[in-house]
């Protein structure tokens, strides 16, 4: 942490519209929206967009203007992607229905989909969001090591069940972490990244064992998202998933936002690490779109849970849901997205290294293929306020990004795997007049 730095702000409040509720200037559809979601309403930018429609890294306004979106991961392969919404309405066409009957569809995506992890994680678990699958992925946990402790990265953001909001504290506004939770520090860019990550897990341990919870996983996604995205050096992860076995524990890999071919050195983020987790969680980009998401584990774990409580999730893995992921990984490979990330990733990181070296405000670029993290700064310190202007000041040049990092001065990129090398030097250029301006 830097001196004198403070975690000034959740995350999404740094994103969201925090306009008067009773504000004349609102639009109609704004007023509605709180109208009819209350407190839970989350809109992006200090004037929310109305969108209409969305076609690759593109996506368009109620009032006709055009946003190159290098925020949103979730439609990865591309918004509206041709290939994907066939699959989707075919299916829908002939039969959609939840996961007691025999499907071939589903069992065809579930054997393609193990096709990409480790041999060891032949049992897949379908669900609707990245939040189901994390609550799973810890209830296994739990059954399998008899123990209840979790270790986390210190601004974290896994979900939002009951379960997950617990080892979430990017999540929490007022409330600390539970006892049988302990956040430790993001691995720093540098080489001593994965010893200092390694002996944060093992003082975890330790405290862990002293309360009396004892280890049931180590939890984070590769690339640390909610963290503020520390990639390198690639292999960082191996000697804290050794300790968390050694104390009997399991390494869950968060693939939510990391995974399907992001990061371009490898299809899951983990892959960079050279580490196989325990339990593999998936959702966003899973479905370009459609609300699906999955855990993927050994058998012995999953049956030792399953021998505990019986589990089942109407409308996870149903033949929809199928059909889009089947969509998703058929577009990944006939288009070459996984190296298109790497190759069109590695050139927009060294256009902002460039921006860096040539304007004041940016700190450090950091990421892997297409997530990339952009620190924005004043004096060489953490600037929120900063962040959230050169954020609104992109979204006024039609450009759509996030915010992240334990002082939410993170530039959040995660823009779909189809982007060209023009669409990045639009951001590029669009980043440099921002921070002169």
């Amino acid at each position: 942490m830097p001196d004198g730095a403070q975690k000034t702000v959740q995350i999404l409040e740094l994103n969201a519209y925090g306009g008067d509720p009773q504000s004349r200037e609102q639009s109609p559809l704004l007023k509605r929206r709180l109208r009819n979601a209350g407190a839970s309403s989350v809109l992006f930018y200090r004037e929310p967009i109305e969108m209409v429609s969305g076609s690759g890294a593109w996506m368009v306004a109620a009032n006709g203007k055009r946003y190159l979106d290098f925020y949103n991961n979730v439609p990865s392969v591309g918004h509206c992607h041709p290939h994907v919404v066939a699959a989707v309405a075919d299916q829908m066409a002939r039969l959609n229905i939840n996961t007691r009957y025999l499907n071939a569809r589903v069992d065809d995506y579930l054997d393609r989909l193990k096709s990409t992890f480790p041999s060891a994680l032949s049992n897949v678990v379908l669900t609707c969001s990245g939040s189901e699958a994390n609550d799973i992925a810890m209830r296994v946990a739990i059954a399998a090591t008899e123990k209840r402790g979790f270790i986390v990265a210190e601004n974290a953001y896994h979900g939002n069940t009951a379960w997950v909001t617990e080892i979430s504290p990017a999540a929490l506004k007022k409330r600390t972490l539970p006892d049988h939770v302990i956040a430790i520090p993001a691995p720093a860019s540098g080489p001593l990244a994965g010893k200092n990550f390694a002996a944060s897990v093992e003082r975890a341990i330790s405290e862990l064992t002293a309360r009396g919870h004892g280890l049931a996983a180590l939890i984070c996604d590769s690339i640390f998202s909610s963290d503020g995205i520390f990639a390198d050096p690639a292999g960082f992860l191996k000697e804290a998933v050794e300790k968390t076995r050694e104390a009997g524990g399991l390494y869950i890999a968060d693939e939510v936002q990391p995974g399907f071919a992001r990061s371009g050195d490898s299809f899951w983020g983990f892959g960079r690490h050279g580490v196989e987790p325990d339990i593999v969680t998936m959702g966003k980009p899973i479905g370009n779109g459609f609300p699906m998401a999955g855990m993927a584990t050994r058998p012995d774990l999953l049956e030792r849970f399953c021998r505990e409580v019986g589990y089942f999730n109407t409308f996870g893995g149903n033949p929809v849901a199928a059909a889009a992921g089947m969509a998703v990984l058929e577009v990944i490979e006939s288009e070459g997205l996984q190296e298109n990330a790497r190759k069109i990733g590695g050139y927009l990181k060294s256009r902002l290294e460039d921006v860096e070296r040539t304007t004041s405000g940016i700190g450090e670029v950091r990421g892997a293929g297409l997530f990339v993290g952009v620190d924005i700064c004043s004096d060489g310190r953490p600037d929120a306020k900063k962040t959230s202007d050169v954020i609104n000041k992109l979204k006024d040049k039609g450009i759509l990004v996030g915010a992240a990092g334990l002082f939410a001065n993170t530039l959040k990129l995660r823009p779909p795997l189809c982007l060209t090398q023009s669409e990045a030097d639009i951001f590029a250029d669009a980043l440099r007049d921002a921070l002169s301006t």
